[in-house]
């Protein structure tokens, strides 16, 4: 047997061994890595990692809205929840009407009425004025109101009529009780007019139908 043979069949036999490893390192790679879709594969999609194809950092939606979205509208929805739950409402004669217009009174008195304001011995004189509906709703609700006030202990409130609104006096009934004549001065109109607990029970007598005793609506 010659050299040169031996050595041939030697080289012949190593490429052979190197292919076959080859081929084995493809076959376990290909083995040990997971098919796209396939139950072995640890990728998630997109759409998956914030739900329901919400774009990330968008906050989570809350489960319902809490804001009725306008304040007379909100004043009613609470009155039919306080009817609904009474067993003894009577339905017919319930008048949510009514208070909607009381409603508009207000925001007439509230947001478009003139006020002039003078000092008086022991308190404050206002002119309060408007037109139109405004007018008329400044007489139906600070009328009424005048008369609340004069039931509070230490004020004394008198209302009068006068061209297209009412002068409302309001003073302490210690003329010397300085503190009590600075907190009705600083008070003002539209404070003076939130002074007592009567106006959520005036809304609910009249979406009820009551009559009012102090008039108004």
């Amino acid at each position: 047997m010659s050299r040169r043979w031996v050595v041939g069949r030697t080289v012949l036999v190593l490429a052979a061994a190197l292919a076959a490893g080859g081929a084995g390192a493809q076959q376990r790679e290909s083995a040990s890595s997971p098919q796209p879709g396939s139950a072995g594969s640890a990728r998630t999609p997109p759409v998956a990692a914030h739900g329901a194809g919400m774009p990330a950092g968008m906050p989570a939606p809350l489960s319902a809205p809490t804001e009725a979205g306008q304040d007379a509208f909100a004043a009613i929805a609470e009155v039919v929840r306080i009817l609904d739950a009474d067993p003894h409402t009577d339905w017919r004669q319930v008048d949510l009407e009514r208070l909607r217009q009381h409603l508009i009174d207000m925001n007439e008195v509230v947001l478009r009425a003139t006020v002039q304001a003078h000092l008086v011995p022991g308190g404050l004189a206002m002119e309060v004025t408007g037109t139109g509906r405004t007018g008329a709703a400044i007489r139906s609700m600070v009328i009424p109101h005048a008369a609340e006030l004069d039931r509070m202990p230490g004020l004394t409130a008198t209302a009068e009529t006068i061209a297209d609104g009412v002068r409302l006096t309001v003073t302490a009934r210690e003329a010397g009780d300085g503190a009590a004549v600075a907190r009705l001065r600083g008070l003002g109109f539209i404070g003076l007019l939130t002074l007592g607990a009567h106006h959520q029970r005036h809304h609910l007598a009249l979406a009820r139908g009551l009559a009012m005793p102090s008039g108004g609506h």
